[in-house]
């Protein structure tokens, strides 16, 4: 996939751009302009990866550079970071950026699960700063502070009251494909504000504007541990409901779960519908015994105590549906996707579910698995940006054994 006007390193690109920083109006070396110029010694404290500070410090340039348009024009900045990148570490700086301007930051996401997963992290981070968290049910309704974390429900709440707006998995239900919310987040930035738009997938829409570059963008072709993205192996097999209806599992299929158990993996296995999560966990059972076996979905209300058993290794392998393809994270975990070639996978869906593998530092290389009886566009898309990303990843030197030497010339510009 092509990243609009411009990129080096994991440089971001809008009207123009120099060495590793982002554009915004102008950015010269990777230092920003404007209200508060944040270099390389700010960012120390942060302990971020060679490709995060890259980022981070194109999306301080844009976002520190003076405006080149009225005030009431949209600013926006897409951070488009592999599943595993460490986006959150990534928007900490900009957060510290705004309040040091005495603004207020947003941080908005589709999923309540996230929000609170972020509170503690944000409180921890900015000890001194005021923290507010809102979704259905929370204490905070009334407080306001420096920082806020909402569910993107809860932006009806606000008008034009945030200097830093970031909005979180911007291709994640229910935020992606609701024009109300996306009304409602634009609503809630300030004047002179701008938004910084997270994914690991963005829609189509997103990437045609900053292939073409009408949106500042950077991309972070690596993960924190610096080691390239799994790339999934086709598997043909025959769809499930053959399978259950048969009763019987591919040799090819068993072999590759056994490998996957030998070798101490954690399994996920990925299903299209909720109705063969449980018939499908049963013929896995019969055809492992003695294996931790387990299903569940977003209509099962021991899915959050069955996640942190899998994640504690208690149960081995979990049949699931899209309801786990992000958000969860279990070292050492290999994914298998079954009936990939399914309406349901589509590419975004594949890479997010692949994304589950290889993710933790101690076992980096993982393994993906598309299961099914036909190879689809979806799943060669899927693999097309992965490999992408891990040849971008090489070049730029961000792999470890790969580390881009000083004094290597770098390309101002990739069309």
């Amino acid at each position: 996939a092509a990243t609009g006007a411009a990129a080096t390193g994991a440089a971001a690109t809008g009207a123009a751009a120099t060495g590793a920083a982002a554009t915004g109006a102008t950015a010269t070396g990777a230092a920003a302009t404007g209200a508060a110029a944040t270099g390389a010694a700010a960012l120390a404290r942060w302990s971020l990866s060679p490709a995060q500070t890259a980022a981070t410090e194109a999306a301080l340039a844009y976002l520190n550079a003076p405006p080149t348009h009225k005030p009431s024009a949209r600013r926006r900045f897409l951070l488009w970071a592999v599943t595993g990148a460490g986006k959150t570490e990534m928007i900490f700086p900009l957060i510290e950026s705004c309040l040091a301007r005495g603004g207020r930051a947003l941080i908005a996401t589709p999923r309540r699960d996230v929000v609170l997963e972020l509170d503690p992290r944000i409180r921890k981070a900015f000890p001194e700063a005021g923290v507010v968290t809102l979704y259905g049910g929370s204490e905070q309704r009334w407080e306001q502070g420096e920082i806020t974390l909402a569910t993107t429900h809860q932006l009806f709440r606000f008008r034009e009251g945030f200097d830093l707006v970031v909005v979180d998995e911007i291709d994640a239900f229910p935020y992606h494909g609701d024009p109300m919310l996306h009304y409602a987040a634009e609503n809630v930035r300030s004047p002179s504000g701008a938004h910084v738009l997270l994914s690991a997938t963005p829609p189509a829409a997103l990437r045609m504007e900053a292939r073409f570059g009408r949106l500042a963008h950077v991309r972070v072709p690596v993960r924190f541990h610096r080691h390239p993205l799994p790339v999934p192996t086709l598997l043909r097999i025959p769809p499930v409901h053959k399978l259950l209806k048969q009763q019987s599992l591919p040799r090819s299929l068993v072999a590759a779960l056994r490998q996957s158990l030998d070798r101490g993996a954690q399994l996920f296995v990925f299903v299209q519908h909720i109705r063969n999560v449980e018939p499908l966990a049963a013929m896995l059972r019969s055809r492992f015994p003695g294996v931790a076996i387990e299903g569940t979905s977003s209509q099962d209300p021991e899915r959050a105590r069955k996640v942190q058993q899998f994640r504690e290794r208690t149960i081995r392998l979990l049949v699931t549906t899209t309801i786990l393809e992000r958000g969860v994270t279990v070292p050492k975990s290999d994914v298998f996707i079954l009936d990939a070639d399914g309406k349901l996978f589509d590419e975004a869906s594949l890479i997010q579910m692949a994304g589950r593998a290889g993710r933790s530092k101690d076992d980096p290389a993982g393994r993906a698995y598309f299961c099914a009886s036909a190879r689809t566009r979806a799943q060669q898309s899927a693999i097309a940006q992965i490999r992408s990303m891990n040849r971008m990843a090489k070049r730029k030197g961000y792999l470890i054994g790969n580390e881009r030497k000083e004094g290597d010339k770098v390309n101002a510009f990739k069309r």
